[in-house]
């Protein structure tokens, strides 16, 4: 089996059309992405910590 096919798939994130939103609609569009971002990058750090854990344990 190829490890490839063990990893998830890539899924298309959904778009929003930009247009008929307004400035503030825009502006607020950002700030739910930053917030996005942020979630994401603090996953990722969790994630990194973990495995940070466990080679420091398989290493010795």
């Amino acid at each position: 089996m190829d490890p490839e096919e063990l990893e998830p798939r890539k899924r298309q994130v959904a778009v929003k059309a930009l247009d008929p939103m307004s400035v503030e609609e825009l502006d607020d569009y950002i700030v739910e992405l930053q917030d996005e971002i942020t979630r994401v990058r603090q996953a990722i750090e969790r994630k990194k910590a973990v495995r940070h854990g466990a080679e420091s344990l398989f290493r010795k």
